[in-house]
């Protein structure tokens, strides 16, 4: 099935009794991305918002350098899957035919399927100095997610990745089963609609390993703010990478692993310290 939520019979056992009823889970099903006729990755994934997960992912695995690298897209739903076609330009479908990966990706799986130990801890780009928030900003933005999730509302099984600037608040949210695969989502909305990821920041409703922090790193987003908290190689990574990465988040506050700076309480005591 296509769709991105499904009523599901089935038996509850709670508080001593048994009853029937349905319950609303999310679907998963295989995602193939495919340039000039030939299979790159097979991801378990949501089947939502697949323009932007076809162009978030080629962006964020560094196939494509552009939105406009993709001379057509086309979403073709099969019987056992859906096929994210892509084209592009034979130059970049060359260079693409050396490391083309013919994998079964897992439910969230990030790096799945490479084929040496550098290309999974890869530097990540370094992103602009781009906006500073206050704590109040950062609270605010954490806050404004959850209303916004409405496969998760429906089914308590969904990870989001969304945008908050100043100028527009929540500008783009994606849900997925795969808290990589709504990152990439996200990647490809902001790639899609031109927007200008150094004025803002992606949050996050998952915790932070490496690759979400070299995919907040193929978007261009200084800020990175999630509920749980990082790994060790994700903050390593942040950090090189210029990024601030904020952990933890949740409604009495935020831990803050990186470049604090950015954080405008912190900017405001730099300034007082410069005076004096």
């Amino acid at each position: 099935m296509h769709v991105a939520v499904q009523a599901i019979d089935r038996e509850i056992w709670r508080d001593g009794a048994i009853r029937e009823g349905a319950r609303l889970i999310p679907e998963e099903t295989p995602l193939a991305l495919t340039y000039n006729g030939g299979t790159y990755a097979v991801m378990m994934g949501t089947p939502q918002n697949l323009e932007d997960f076809a162009v978030g992912f080629s962006l964020d695995e560094g196939i494509i350098k552009s939105v406009d690298d993709v001379k057509s897209l086309e979403i073709v739903r099969l019987d056992e899957g859906i096929e994210l076609r892509m084209w592009l330009a034979p130059e970049d479908a060359a260079r693409i035919s050396e490391r083309r990966r013919h994998i079964a990706g897992p439910t969230g799986c990030g790096i799945c399927g490479i084929e040496s130990i550098a290309e999974a801890i890869r530097p990540a780009a370094v992103v602009p100095q781009g906006q500073s928030f206050t704590p109040q900003q950062i609270m605010a933005a954490m806050q404004a997610i959850a209303p916004l999730q409405s496969i998760n509302m429906q089914t308590r099984a969904a990870h989001a990745a969304a945008f908050w600037s100043p100028a527009s608040g929540i500008a783009a949210l994606r849900e997925d089963v795969g808290r990589h695969n709504a990152l990439d989502k996200l990647a490809g909305a902001l790639a899609r609609s031109r927007a200008d990821a150094s004025m803002g920041m992606v949050l996050l409703t998952s915790r932070v390993s490496v690759e979400m922090v070299q995919k907040t790193a193929a978007i261009g987003a200084p800020v990175l703010v999630a509920v749980s908290a990082p790994t060790a190689l994700a903050v390593r990574t942040a950090a090189a990478a210029g990024i601030t990465l904020i952990a933890i988040a949740r409604s009495d506050g935020f831990e803050v692993f990186t470049h604090q700076g950015r954080v405008a309480a912190h900017r405001a005591q730099e300034i007082i310290d410069v005076v004096a």
